[in-house]
C-alpha cells in the first residue's frame, strides 16, 4: 500500500477527489486533510509516499508545507496544485515541488501523475537514495554558461534563439527550463522538448527569474575525492552525445527527442558528484582496478547507477516518458523487450559508438557496455545498419559553446 496525503482547504474539492480515487483504495491508503498543520501531524505518525497540496490555504500555505516536507521527509514525492497564473510563482514552486498541477484539477491527469511517480520509485529501491534525489531542488550550472546567460538577458536586443543556444549548452539549465515548461501550469497539449521553443513559450521574464533564483541553481563544487572529474568535460560530453544521438534519429526516435536524451543521459552524475562523492570515487577506483563497467560499480557502492538516479529525477520533473526510459536504460537496453527502433535504441547505440577516450574521466574507466553491437541494432529493425550508424556518429560535429 502506498500512503498519499491530499491537502486543500476546500472540503468539497477533497470530497470530489475521495470519490474519484475510491477505485484505488486497495492500492493507495489516502488521507484527505484541510490544513498544512494536519498534514505535518500525519507525516509524524506514518511514512508518506506522496503528497498533493493546494497552494493558497490559510495559515500554512502549500509552498510553506512542501518546504517543510522537503527538509524533513525528502523521499516523499511532492505535487502542488494551484490556480495561480503567475509564471513567477511557477518558478518559486519548481524548487519545492516535483510536479505542478493547474486548477481546476483534472482527475485523470492527477491519477496519471500519481501512478507514474510510483512507477518511477521502483527505479530506486534504496530509500536513502530516494531521499537524496527527493531533496534535489537545484542543480549545479556551469559558471561560464551561467554568466553568459545572465549577460545575454541584460541585453535589450537579445533574441529567443540566442538565449536558446546558451541554455542548450548546459544540461542543468536546460532540464530546469523544460521542467517548468512541461508543468501543468502551462497546460500544454503535449510535452515540449525543444529548448528554443520552451524559451519562446516561457518568455524572457520567466527565464530571467529562473536564472536569478538561488533556489534553482548552485555553483559547481567538485569534492576533493573527485578532483580529476572536470565539469567542463562532462558538459562537453553531454553536447557530443546530444548531437550523436540526434544523428541516429529514425523509426520511433524523433530528432528533437534524441537530441534531448543525449544531452541529459548523464545528468545523474551531476547529482552523484554533489551528493555522493565518496561513493562515486569508490566506484571509479573499483571500475579501474577490476576492469568493470562504471555503472555496475556505482550500483555496488551507491545502490543505484547514475542512469537510474538521473531518470528518476527527470521523471519526477515531468519530462516525457520515452526520454526518462532512454536515460534509465541506456547502459542496459537489452534488459527490456524492444518494440522496434526507438529512442532507447538510438541513445544506447550512439553512446556505445562515442569515443569515450576523449570524453571525461568517468567514461574512460573500466570496460565499455556489452551487448550493444551490430546484432543488437539489427534486432531493432533500425532504418540503417551498424556501419552507417558508425559513420553518422563519427561524422557528428561537437557544437561549440
Amino acid at each position: 500500500m502506498k500512503n498519499i496525503v491530499f491537502v486543500d482547504d476546500e472540503r468539497e474539492l477533497l470530497e470530489g477527489l475521495r470519490v474519484r480515487l475510491y477505485k484505488h483504495r486497495h492500492d493507495w491508503n489516502m488521507q484527505f486533510l484541510l490544513s498544512g498543520d494536519e498534514a505535518i501531524a500525519a507525516f509524524e505518525q506514518q511514512h508518506v509516499d506522496l503528497i498533493v497540496s493546494d497552494v493558497r490555504m490559510p495559515g500554512m500555505d502549500g509552498g510553506q508545507l512542501l518546504s517543510v516536507v522537503k527538509q524533513r521527509w525528502p523521499n516523499t514525492v511532492r505535487v502542488i496544485v494551484s490556480g495561480y497564473s503567475d509564471p513567477v510563482q511557477a518558478v518559486r514552486l519548481t524548487s519545492l515541488a516535483h510536479q505542478y498541477v493547474a486548477k481546476p484539477c483534472d482527475g485523470q491527469q492527477l491519477e496519471n501523475i500519481i501512478e507514474r511517480c510510483f512507477n518511477l520509485q521502483d527505479l530506486l529501491s534504496e530509500e536513502p537514495l530516494r531521499k537524496m534525489v527527493g531533496r534535489i531542488g537545484k542543480l549545479p550550472a556551469m559558471p561560464k554558461t551561467y554568466g553568459r546567460l545572465q549577460a545575454a538577458l541584460a541585453q535589450p536586443s537579445v533574441t529567443a534563439a540566442e538565449i536558446g543556444d546558451i541554455v542548450t549548452a548546459d544540461a542543468a539549465i536546460a532540464s530546469k527550463v523544460l521542467q517548468i515548461t512541461n508543468s501543468a501550469f502551462f497546460r500544454l497539449r503535449k510535452p515540449m522538448v525543444r529548448i528554443k521553443d520552451a524559451v519562446t513559450y516561457l518568455g524572457f521574464a520567466t527565464i530571467r527569474n529562473l536564472v536569478l533564483s538561488a533556489e534553482i541553481f548552485s555553483q559547481w563544487n567538485t569534492p576533493q575525492s573527485l578532483l580529476e572529474v572536470d565539469p567542463e568535460q562532462l558538459q562537453n560530453h553531454a553536447q557530443y552525445a546530444a548531437v550523436a544521438c540526434k544523428s541516429l534519429a529514425g523509426g520511433r526516435a524523433a530528432p528533437d527527442d534524441a537530441w534531448l536524451a543525449g544531452l541529459l543521459h548523464d545528468i545523474g552524475y551531476w547529482i552523484l558528484i554533489q551528493e555522493c562523492p565518496n561513493e562515486l570515487a569508490q566506484a571509479l577506483e573499483l571500475s579501474r582496478s577490476q576492469h568493470l563497467p562504471l555503472f555496475e560499480c556505482e550500483r555496488r557502492t551507491s545502490g543505484a547507477t547514475h542512469a537510474q538516479i538521473g531518470a528518476y529525477l527527470l521523471g519526477l520533473w515531468g519530462l516525457p516518458y520515452s526520454i526518462v526510459e532512454a536515460v534509465a536504460m541506456h547502459h542496459t537496453p537489452t534488459a527490456i523487450t524492444p518494440h522496434g527502433y526507438d529512442l532507447l535504441g538510438a541513445l544506447a547505440v550512439s553512446h556505445a559508438l562515442l569515443d569515450h577516450k576523449s570524453a571525461h574521466a568517468l567514461l574512460s574507466s573500466g570496460e565499455p557496455d556489452s551487448g550493444i553491437d551490430a546484432a543488437y541494432l539489427a534486432s531493432l529493425n533500425a532504418p540503417f545498419d551498424w556501419d552507417e550508424a558508425q559513420r553518422r556518429v563519427h561524422s557528428s560535429a561537437v557544437p561549440s559553446n
